[in-house]
């Protein structure tokens, strides 16, 4: 890679290299004041990953209005249906 586009895709590439080897709290520029209890929170989880299923379009759009008139959302129920079947892993 040479040329004008190159050079910014290096120095791109760079930069992200040197954020990723920063800690969390510094990726974004934020002091430790700053980081809401929510970011500090998510900075103690686990890595979090995707766990997908097909549904009806139809019962997915039921669900999710469903979900939010209760105030809640189908992540957290179904969350806590799997906690309440399987349990959580013993540590």
């Amino acid at each position: 890679m040479s040329g004008k586009y190159g050079d910014l895709i290096k120095e791109a590439r760079k930069q992200e290299n040197q954020k990723d080897s920063l800690p969390v709290n510094q990726q974004d520029n934020k002091t430790e004041s700053q980081i809401t209890s929510r970011e500090s929170d998510s900075l103690r989880e686990i890595k979090q990953v995707n766990l997908s299923i097909k549904v009806p379009e139809s019962l997915r759009r039921h669900w999710v209005s469903e979900a939010k008139r209760q105030g809640t959302s189908l992540t957290a129920e179904i969350m806590e249906a799997m906690k309440n079947r399987f349990g959580l892993p013993k540590e």
